[in-house]
């Protein structure tokens, strides 16, 4: 089973989302969350920390202690069976730039309002987000 862990970051009411390439073998042009695998020896937060600064070129000082959301994906090939954790990160330096190009042809700031739009890699976030938006302000810093 894969581990995955994404982050949450909220900024004016929006939570930004990244469109993976449409190369991508998994969920090609579709919105998800940032983040990735976590490596041998990695809790979820340290992996969260490395794949955001791999990513986005940002350092997360502060996430929630627990993940938002856990989701667990059944496989559709061997070996593909994914646990996916969503952690609200709660304070950030830098600004989120597209650091992987080859990972993703973009990223995004969306409202609540916008997320029924998108094309999603993971549709049970859409709710989820929803949630997180309608209680939360502006979280970086």
């Amino acid at each position: 089973m894969h581990t995955v862990v994404v982050g949450i970051l909220i900024e004016d009411h929006r939570v930004l989302l990244a469109l993976r390439s449409a190369t991508r073998r998994a969920h090609p042009a579709t919105w998800a969350l940032p983040g990735g695998h976590v490596e041998p020896g990695e809790s979820e937060p340290e992996a969260l920390r490395r794949e955001l600064q791999e990513e986005l070129d940002i350092d997360v000082h502060d996430c929630d202690g627990e993940p938002t959301a856990r989701l667990r994906l059944a496989p559709g090939a061997p070996d593909t069976a994914l646990h996916l954790s969503a952690w609200q990160v709660l304070t950030w330096s830098g600004q989120p730039s597209n650091a992987c190009p080859d990972e993703h042809d973009r990223l995004a700031w969306f409202s609540a309002d916008e997320l029924g739009l998108l094309r999603w890699a993971h549709p049970e976030h859409r709710q989820m987000l929803r949630d997180v938006l309608s209680h939360s302000g502006s979280e970086a810093t």
